[in-house]
Formats: structure tokens, C-alpha cells, sequence
């Protein structure tokens, strides 16, 4: 992390009216650090930008920038908060392969996890329950093999993907956890529902944005931030998702950042799989476990555990029969009475017991989907 007068300097850079990513790139290019470029004369910054932004970086701080610079100091002075700059050593070597990196980046726990081996999963905010439990279980394996799970922090199946890569950290403190980039500052938490999960992330992942202090959820921040997620890892798996999610914005980000696409198949009748079904036409790889990711990574696990894999109960006769009954697409239950020849008051009831033992999940329309 730059000292205090360094980091400065780059926040003022950062913040210079006129100056983007790719503008503050090309500056740092011609001048080194950015305390070079405000000590340049205007006639060298005008050789590499417009004549008002020349003018800008050579105008006097204003008071909010003063504060901002301020306001950044005292945070990453606070035990495990961190500002990395595109010249730092600990700045992710993943992001430094993508057309634009960040300049800046805040972030909040562990810091090593940004150049450790890691894989994006992402899909629906309005995830179904058996996407949760594909996104979480997927996770927690890839963790346990030793990969960090990188995802946005979002509702749904981000939310599910971040908590399956901590899993495992509850017996093996080695394994891969999860690096969460937000859309927001790295000093607030969207959404808020997801506070208790943000602090955890902070203790045993890495929470990563490359906004700075106090920026709220802006619409398009979102969307910009997916390059960091896809960036990141070393590929992306994508869980669920529609035909306009956010998540195909990463899938396309990660296939041009020469990033690997993984897809977890599903019903053709459901909205959530159309996205995945989509992506697997258009090249993505079809798996149906955390090993296939594996392989087609040439990842060896770099974590070792005699943990037994916990499984299910077995259901007994006459809820096998059902789930049988139900196969694996959507059923209403009048569908369901007529294939088991069971009255609808015994047929609820079993439904109930096996949604209450997590074996299947009741769908908007009264349907009815078996869960793996």
C-alpha cells in the first residue's frame, strides 16, 4: 500500500475532473507516478492530453477532494483495510491481463486471496432453491480444491456462492474462501441485507471495489464492476440465469478477457435455465459437478482433508415413489394425484414432508420441481 503523500497523489489523479481509467493509464505511461505528472510542466501534459485537462491536474485541490484524500487516509490506516495502486505489489497480477484495470483499488480483509487461483460463480438474484443449493455446493468444492470464489454480493445466487466458499475454512483454514467486488464503496454495504454476510466475508474473504470511499449503488456501476469479477478468476461458472441477467454481461466480459465459461444445465421450461442453455451453445462448457471444472482447468487441489461429504437421508418408500413421480420438470399437483393415483389430502401432505426435507421446491404457479 503507497504511503500516505503517495496515495495522495493518486487519489487526486483518481479524481481530476476529465480523467478516466483509460486517460489516468495513458498519463501514468508518460510520466511514471502520478506525483511526476503534477509536477510536469503544462507544455509536457498538453504533449499527452487536451489542453482543459491539462489545466485540471495543475489546478489547486479542491476542498472535497481534500476530504475524500483525508477520509481515505484515516480508512486504510485501520487494521486490515487496504488501498492498492496499479504500481503496488499486491495489486491482483490477474487484473493487470485485462484492457483496463482499475487505477485504484479498496480492499477490506485479506488481501493475499487477489493473487490466489480463483473462479467466478454467478447467476439470478431471484435464484431458485435448487440454484442456491447448486451454487453454494459447487463453491463450497471448488473452495475445498483450493480456489477462491469470486461473485458480486448480490441477492440470490451470488449470496449462496460467497457462503459455500467459506464453508470449508470451518475445518481446513487453508482452503480457497471468497472475494466479493461490490458496485459501491468499500466502506458501505448493498445490499443491506447482506450486512451480517459482508462482515463475514471481511474476516475470512476479501471484499474488493475499485470506487471510491462513500460511492453509493449507482445503476451503472454494476455492470462495470463484472470485468473485475470475471478478471479475477481464472474462469466463470454461471448458474442460473435468464436470457437478460446481468450474469451473461460477466459470461461475455470473461470470453473476452480469454477467461474460461462453465454452465450448470437445466429445465427447458424454466426462464433461469435459458441463459445457461444459451451460453453452453455459444462454447461454454456443460458441467455437472465442481469436478469437471477442474479438469477442464488442469487444477490440481492444493488442499488436503479427510472430511466426510454429508448427504441426504434417503426418502422412504412412498416419498421415492413420488419424487419418481415428479421427475425432474416443473408438475402441478393435479398431475402429480393422477400419475401416484393418491388423493390430493395424502399427496399435500407428502409434498409438504419433502419440501420441509428440502427434496423439492414449490414454484409460482402452484408447480412443483425436484431438487438434487
Amino acid at each position: 500500500m503507497p504511503a500516505p503523500d503517495d496515495l495522495a497523489s493518486w487519489l487526486r489523479l483518481e479524481q481530476t475532473v476529465g480523467v478516466g481509467p483509460d486517460t489516468a493509464r495513458k498519463l501514468l505511461i508518460a510520466f511514471g507516478l502520478p506525483e511526476n505528472i503534477f509536477s510536469a510542466g503544462f507544455s509536457a501534459l498538453q504533449q499527452v492530453v487536451p489542453d482543459r485537462i491539462a489545466h485540471a491536474l495543475l489546478a489547486p485541490v479542491s476542498e472535497t477532494v481534500s476530504a475524500l484524500i483525508e477520509q481515505t487516509q484515516i480508512w486504510a490506516a485501520q487494521p486490515d483495510n487496504h488501498v492498492l495502486t496499479l504500481a503496488d505489489a499486491d495489486y491482483p497480477p490477474a487484473l493487470l491481463e485485462i484492457s483496463d484495470p482499475p487505477i485504484l483499488l479498496y480492499a477490506k480483509g485479506r488481501v493475499a486471496l487477489l493473487s490466489r487461483p480463483s473462479l467466478a460463480v454467478v447467476g439470478s438474484r431471484n435464484a431458485t432453491a435448487q440454484g442456491i443449493v447448486n451454487a453454494e455446493k459447487f463453491s463450497e468444492a471448488l473452495s475445498l480444491a483450493g480456489l477462491s470464489i469470486v461473485s458480486g454480493m448480490a441477492l440470490g445466487i451470488d449470496t449462496a456462492a460467497h457462503r459455500g466458499g467459506m464453508l470449508p475454512m470451518k475445518q481446513i483454514p487453508t482452503a480457497g474462501s471468497t472475494i466479493a467486488v461490490i458496485g459501491t464503496g468499500a466502506d458501505l454495504v448493498y445490499p443491506a441485507r447482506n450486512r451480517s454476510l459482508a462482515h463475514q466475508i471481511a474476516e475470512a474473504g476479501c471484499i474488493l471495489s475499485e470506487y471510491p470511499l462513500g460511492m453509493p449503488a449507482i445503476a451503472s456501476n454494476f455492470p462495470r464492476r463484472n470485468r473485475i469479477i470475471s478478471g479475477l478468476a481464472r474462469g466463470v461458472l454461471v448458474v442460473e440465469a435468464a436470457l437478460q441477467s446481468g450474469s451473461l454481461i460477466t459470461a461475455r466480459m470473461a470470453a473476452d478477457q480469454g477467461r474460461d465459461m462453465f454452465a450448470i444445465p437445466g429445465s427447458i421450461h424454466s426462464p433461469l435455465s435459458k441463459g445457461c442453455h444459451q451460453l453452453i451453445k455459444q462454447g461454454a462448457k456443460l458441467v455437472e459437478s465442481a469436478q469437471d471444472i477442474l479438469e477442464e482447468l488442469k487444477y490440481m487441489s492444493v488442499v488436503t482433508s479427510t472430511a466426510p461429504i454429508s448427504a441426504a437421508s434417503a426418502p422412504d418408500a412412498q416419498s421415492a415413489l413420488l419424487l419418481h413421480a415428479l421427475g425432474f420438470d416443473p408438475v402441478d399437483a393435479d398431475t402429480l394425484a393422477t400419475r401416484c393415483q393418491l388423493d390430493i389430502a395424502t399427496l399435500n401432505s407428502q409434498l409438504l414432508m419433502l419440501e420441509m426435507n428440502g427434496m423439492l421446491e414449490m414454484l409460482p404457479g402452484g408447480l412443483y420441481r425436484r431438487m438434487d
